[in-house]
């Protein structure tokens, strides 16, 4: 059969006026759609001024607890600070951001202790979280960061929602004062909780000395991140100040003292068997320097946070309840 021979066996079918407008009218409104989504996709004229402050104040500025299950200490630490129903009301939707950047196992501490997590997901189900959403940007490829942290596996089965980010599905940051961080893209689910909680792992970092919460909201940024290495203090204070985190819990279970942030050998991590809680990131980030032997303010990040009054950095104004389990 030649060609003109199969158009012509095709059903023939005429397009009245009627219809022809009919097919206009889906083309535009198909058209409109495409460019709805694209326009959302693309982040124009899609900006956040950030999360809105909620200034929970629990039991105690801080709760530090220190003992052999990393599990049970974080919820100890947590229910010492006024329980997670402080922090996370019925049928809300919580972020909780780990450190998940680097393919490592849970022995090398590269990455947030997982049965810290397992602990945070399974008080959030328990205060009556509707979802529970956990991601990072990692450094190393993503699938084997959350495989081989053991993240993936403890939180999925406890019912959290899992996955990897989206380049697409992000907002520009917008400040009320002056900021390098200005029109940055940030992940739009950070901002679209009802509770973040910051679940960072203490360890060293070759820039910064030092890696906790404040470092760990790097995790929600897309774009060259490489760039908020230049001027990091104040970058990081004002990330900080931006996405406002409910709750910090910072694992010092594992902690990688030398060549981090990647580290890799074990002779490199100590066993402090820690867990650090608190509602001002500041004081938490102050309280685990202390506990590396660091002074707090020498760390620009901590510096620059204290100038914008982002929080306390003295720790001995503050109400810190110790506890060994």
């Amino acid at each position: 059969m030649n060609k003109e021979s199969i158009f012509e066996s095709l059903p023939k079918r005429e397009i009245t006026r009627k219809g022809f407008v009919k097919l206009c009218g889906i083309g535009a409104g198909t058209l409109a759609m495409n460019n709805a989504l694209l326009k959302f996709a693309f982040g124009q004229d899609n900006v956040s001024t950030g999360r809105t402050v909620k200034k929970i104040k629990g039991l105690h500025d801080l709760v530090a607890i220190k003992g052999d299950d990393p599990y049970a200490i974080t919820v100890k630490a947590v229910e010492a600070l006024g329980g997670m129903d402080k922090f996370v009301k019925k049928n809300s939707v919580v972020l909780i951001k780990p450190n998940i950047g680097w393919d490592r196992s849970p022995e090398q501490a590269g990455n947030t202790n997982p049965y810290v997590v397992g602990a945070l997901v399974d008080m959030c189900f328990k205060a009556g979280a509707k979802r529970v959403n956990i991601f990072d940007n990692t450094c190393n490829e993503s699938k084997r960061c959350y495989e081989n942290s053991g993240i993936e596996k403890i939180a999925k089965g406890k019912g959290a929602n899992v996955y990897f980010v989206d380049d697409w599905n992000v907002v520009k940051a917008k400040f009320s004062y002056k900021s390098p961080m200005e029109g940055w893209p940030i992940y739009r689910d950070a901002l679209e909780c009802d509770t973040f909680i910051n679940a960072p792992v203490l360890k060293h970092h070759g820039l910064t000395g030092l890696t906790i919460s404040m470092k760990n909201l790097m995790g929600i940024c897309s774009g060259n991140r490489g760039l908020i290495h230049f001027d990091i203090g104040t970058k990081l204070a004002h990330l900080t100040d931006f996405i406002k985190p409910d709750l910090t819990v910072i694992d010092a279970y594992r902690v990688l003292a030398r060549n981090g942030p990647s580290g890799g050998d074990l002779k490199d991590v100590l066993d402090m068997k820690t867990i650090i809680t608190g509602s001002d990131p500041v004081l938490c980030d102050s309280y685990a320097a202390k506990l590396m032997g660091k002074e707090p303010l020498s760390f620009s990040y901590i510096e620059q946070a204290v100038k914008l009054n982002l929080g306390n950095a003295d720790i001995l104004k503050a109400d810190i309840l110790t506890i060994t389990a």
